[in-house]
């Protein structure tokens, strides 16, 4: 199979072999994976190492379709196969393409642990988003209308202040950051889950996505990245499915 991994000169497009699945995985065939900045730095204890942790496709032996955060301690899955723990996926929602369902689990994931497991939030309360347009951000204000919460401007009093931007101050009864640790905020740093992944699938969410790549251009892929005006994720396009639903 084809698969870009790091090695210490770089990236490079390879022929691999098919990882098989051991006790609790499953072999997924990749439709899209999606990259996040700065990742390429998470694995050069273990090179070679395939970057992209988050994944729409077709579990190979039932045919079902699902996405997934994957591991950060494991490879990542931009290739053709990948080997994924059963318990981190989820059933892809089928309004989004796979496209859209790889841009969906970190940024989705990111924001429902930030509003609901460490924020404790609830239908009726107030909650502020700092970097609302982000890719948390768009997402935890959508999740926020859909559980029944008001999202307020930055600045104004609430019971839950979010912060995906470094802003962990404000007139708020709780506060929560994925930015930076700050006084009196719950900082966390994101986790594959796949019940809770699932979850945010049945919300009906939209995310952005700013750019889809062939495996191919995976130089122009990880530019993108830090490209000016990018808005929402970059896509991997492994499959020429991914695109439909």
């Amino acid at each position: 199979m084809r698969a870009v991994r790091l090695h210490e000169d770089g990236l490079k497009l390879e022929e691999i072999p098919r990882p098989e699945p051991a006790e609790g995985d499953v072999l997924v065939r990749v439709h899209a994976a999606a990259i996040t900045r700065d990742e390429l730095t998470w694995p050069t204890d273990r090179l070679p190492a395939i970057p992209s942790y988050e994944l729409s496709g077709v579990v190979e032996a039932t045919g079902e379709e699902v996405m997934a955060l994957t591991p950060f301690d494991r490879d990542g899955v931009a290739a053709e196969y990948a080997v994924v723990l059963r318990a981190v996926l989820a059933p892809k929602p089928a309004a989004l393409s796979h496209v859209e369902a790889a841009a969906l689990p970190m940024g989705g994931l990111s924001a429902w642990q930030g509003l609901v497991v460490h924020g404790g939030l609830k239908a009726g309360e107030r909650v502020c988003v700092t970097g609302a347009a982000g890719g948390v951000g768009h997402l935890a204000v959508q999740i926020a209308r859909a559980l029944g919460a008001t999202v307020v401007a930055e600045g104004e009093a609430c019971d839950l202040l979010f912060d995906t931007a470094g802003r962990a101050s404000g007139d708020a009864s709780r506060i929560v950051t994925i930015a930076n640790e700050a006084p009196n905020a719950t900082y966390f740093i994101v986790e594959p889950n796949g019940e809770q992944l699932g979850q945010v699938g049945a919300l009906g969410l939209r995310p952005q996505v700013d750019s889809t790549f062939p495996l191919t251009d995976f130089e122009a892929a990880f530019a993108r990245l830090e490209g000016r005006g990018k808005r929402g994720k970059v896509v991997f396009q492994v499959s020429r499915s991914a695109s439909g639903s």
